[in-house]
């Protein structure tokens, strides 16, 4: 065949038979004759090779592994996006750099977001204290001791000005830690952005806002299902119009995993909570492409490196397909998965803290070989505590070494054509669909939790991890292999100021004590009244609520009365 000939679809085809043909036949024999006679005098360490997942691995891959279809690998920027969002990624800017910061009142983490952004972060995200998660005020009974122990104290909008003072939230973007109460805290964000006569238009980041996640895996939920399916419906409608360039919500497997579910299963689920999500919007009216392309998504880059890049590709494409498929998505930009990473939490030991130094990076390593858009990398010391200063800035200087030093940014998806890669593609592509059917015959997400489906399915994923872990099956440095006999090394951690809880409630107290009564009042009763109407949208509502210094605790306490509360039905 002339170089420069075109090569016809049935050409390459005939092509790769004969290789797959070629590779196949050499496999067989390579087993019977080197391999063979090495393991009869050196037998495997094992019988079997699994994946962080548990799923088997063959001792090695040929053409044989590949898909079918050269379309399912494809190019990056190309349906099925496969090798990434966008036809340039790194070469045309690098993933953003977003460090989480939160703890105290909105002072300090205002004064850490500062830190980070001197030392070259280029997006903030935000992690918020219980209360603040739970829809609690700092001087409710049960905030007692949490206010400002987990991450930064949130109760009226004060707060959320001092939070981002000398910030400009057009120039940053700003992710949000926060689910039950997210509505709250966005209407804060787009308050504060207004006084300060910024474009909602111009801002970006998005609030994480993804409820069904919380029923299934992270368990903070303030309301039903149904009433709170709703407020992220509205959220979505409520920035399709009015903030162009801002997610409403970030769909979040990162927290099925810190459950313990296994990678197929964080991004199954995700993508099932996803579909949940899409179908209510559309039910509501708002057209699958004007608002599928705000969408964003939030994952775990494990330990396991070569299955996590897989599974972030595998992800991208099934969420192209069902987007295009199942819901009729148009644009591109309606069918591309972009996600931020954060590195795995719970794989951070106490023992031998400086060893996380090194998960952190390789973890770190295949987010990006995996196609991130943001990446939080975790400090060594947050198997203790909030992260130190020193903490953080190493952690970010981890990705910085990944963007400048290594060159892997220079290539798009370099291990796209990996013979074991595109095979793991497959089968987790794979597991998601099989996963997805099993969802629909329960009758959707919502049934599916109301009967602990999901619930079970991560509890019994994690009682088999910890029996791997628990006889030696999988090594954990310093805990069940090569533990140290003397004492750990000091870790410098974070205190938190034993005086920041009660200048919170002096704060919370003053704000409810010069406020206009007048106008808080009738901004409460106008919001309850939305909440009866389910076709209303909750927004602008909520907007004058915190506008009128209605605290978090007072909105959230008036819903209640509204839409009720959730008990969960326990699976053991």
């Amino acid at each position: 065949m002339p170089e420069n000939d075109h090569v016809t679809p049935d050409e390459m085809r005939l092509a790769t038979d004969a290789l797959v043909k070629r590779a196949s036949a050499d496999l067989d024999d390579w087993e019977g004759r080197e391999l063979a006679e090495f393991l009869a005098r050196a037998p495997e360490s094992k019988d079997k090779y699994l994946t962080g997942s548990g799923a088997e691995v063959k001792r090695v891959y040929g053409p044989q592994d590949l898909p079918e279809s050269w379309d399912e690998i494809g190019l990056p920027g190309r349906y099925p996006y496969t090798r990434g969002p966008y036809p340039t990624m790194y070469r045309g800017r690098v993933w953003t750099m977003r460090q989480i910061a939160g703890f105290g009142q909105a002072e300090e983490t205002n004064k850490r977001f500062q830190y980070l952004i001197e030392q070259g972060q280029t997006g903030l995200s935000v992690d918020f204290d219980m209360p603040t998660l739970m829809g609690l005020d700092s001087d409710h009974p049960m905030s007692l001791g949490e206010v400002g122990r987990e991450g930064v104290a949130v109760d009226v909008l004060p707060d959320m000005a001092a939070l981002f003072d000398a910030i400009n939230l057009e120039e940053i973007s700003v992710s949000m830690t926060i689910n039950p109460s997210a509505w709250i805290l966005l209407a804060m964000y787009i308050a504060v952005a207004e006084d300060r006569g910024y474009d909602l238009n111009k801002l970006s980041g998005t609030i994480q806002n993804d409820i069904l996640k919380e029923y299934v895996a992270q368990k903070e939920w303030i309301f039903p299902v149904r009433p709170s399916m709703r407020i992220v419906r509205d959220c979505i409608a409520y920035c399709a119009d009015n903030m162009a360039r801002y997610n409403p919500v970030n769909i979040s497997g990162y927290h099925i995993s810190e459950a313990g579910g296994n990678a197929v299963q964080e991004v199954a689920f995700t993508m099932a909570i996803t579909k949940a999500y899409v179908e209510d919007v559309v039910k509501a009216g708002v057209d699958v492409d004007t608002f599928a392309s705000r969408l964003s998504f939030f994952f775990v880059s494990q330990a396991d490196l070569f299955e996590e890049v897989a599974k972030f590709r595998a992800v991208r494409r099934y969420y192209a397909k069902m987007m295009k498929e199942q819901f009729g998505a148009k644009k591109a930009n309606s069918m591309r998965l972009r996600f931020h990473a954060q590195t795995a939490a719970a794989t951070l030991t106490k023992p031998q803290p400086m060893v996380n130094i090194i998960r952190t990076a390789l973890q770190a390593l295949s987010a990006v070989m995996g196609g991130a858009q943001s990446l939080h990398t975790n400090g060594l010391d947050e198997a203790y505590t909030i992260p130190s200063e020193m903490a953080m800035k190493l952690a970010l200087r981890t990705q910085q070494i990944i963007a400048d030093e290594t060159n892997v940014p220079n290539v798009i998806d370099p291990l796209g054509g990996s013979y074991l890669v595109e095979a793991l593609t497959d089968e987790i592509e794979q597991g998601i669909d099989d996963y997805i059917k099993k969802v629909e015959a329960m009758g959707g997400v919502e049934a599916a939790i109301e009967q602990g489906f999901f619930q079970k399915e991560i509890s019994d994923t994690a009682y088999d991890y910890a029996k791997r872990k628990a006889t030696g099956d999988r090594p954990v440095i310093g805990v069940n292999k090569y533990i140290d006999a003397e004492e750990d090394q000091k870790i410098e951690v974070h205190k938190l100021d034993p005086e920041s809880e009660a200048r919170q409630i002096s704060r919370l107290k003053r704000v409810r004590g010069d406020r206009d009564q007048q106008r808080a009042d009738a901004a409460l009763s106008n919001l309850i009244a939305v909440a009866r109407d389910d076709s209303a949208n909750l927004m602008p509502a909520t907007i004058e609520a915190v506008r009128a210094h209605l605290s978090m605790g007072e909105i959230t306490g008036a819903l209640g009365e509204v839409f009720g509360t959730y008990q969960e039905t326990p699976v053991f």
